[in-house]
């Protein structure tokens, strides 16, 4: 779905959209009414890195908030917590705010370890000062991502409120309870209204339904609805 049909379909909705597109199409994606950010950025601020894009230069093309830790990112590059962590703190220090991504693989979830996972994930990640200004946390499941595979609505709500506790034994009550939790894994039409009606579920990362204006627009009007 292209950021033109995006605004033109939801261009006044009461919640916030945002389109992380390619590095390399961010500037033509600015101005459409919507909210853009990176797919990912360099932990360093400068230096000798070609091909890759460092937070400063996203910012430069007019991103907002970038994506790090995804679960391809940490599968494919093998990207660890703390190289996680210095991404997510090199967006904020070029004024970005930062989309944390954590999850479990498929084996660890068959083996009860979820949590763990996540909390782990989560104290190495996210660098401490969070704010709900500076970051958003998203889990995604990676057994449920691009499978059809999803957790059920008790599995989900376990997760977030987990999620919400230990953002605020972090962070304190105050600042744990205004960051965004986000939900991605199969994220579709049919099942956003019911997500979105979870405790501690603020919102969806949405992976393949939203290159499809018929699929992404119903999941914006069933946050829109909640």
């Amino acid at each position: 779905m292209g950021p033109d049909a995006l605004a033109a379909t939801h261009s006044a909705p009461s919640v916030d959209v945002l389109v992380c597109g390619p590095a390399t199409l961010l500037t033509r994606m600015t101005g459409k009414g919507i909210l853009i950010g990176g797919q990912d950025c360099h932990p360093a601020t400068a230096g000798a890195h070609t091909g890759d894009i460092s937070a400063d230069m996203l910012t430069d093309a007019g991103a907002t908030h970038v994506i790090t830790g995804h679960s391809e990112r940490r599968t494919d590059h093998g990207e660890t917590d703390g190289m996680i962590a210095a991404k997510t703190t090199a967006g904020w220090a070029a004024g970005l705010h930062v989309i944390v991504c954590i999850g479990e693989s498929e084996t660890q979830y068959r083996a009860g370890e979820t949590l763990d996972v996540l909390k782990s994930q989560m104290d190495h990640s996210i660098p401490d000062g969070a704010t709900a200004d500076t970051a958003t946390v998203a889990y995604e499941p990676i057994w449920a991502i691009g499978t059809g595979k999803v957790p059920s609505i008790a599995q989900i709500s376990e997760v977030h409120d987990f999620i919400r506790m230990r953002l605020e034994q972090r962070f304190g009550p105050q600042i744990a309870r205004s960051i965004r939790l986000l939900y991605g894994g199969s994220v579709k039409p049919t099942n956003a209204a019911e997500m979105f009606a979870v405790q501690n579920v603020d919102g969806a990362l949405v992976g393949g339904a939203s290159l499809k204006a018929a699929d992404f627009g119903p999941i914006i009007e069933a946050l829109d609805a909640s």
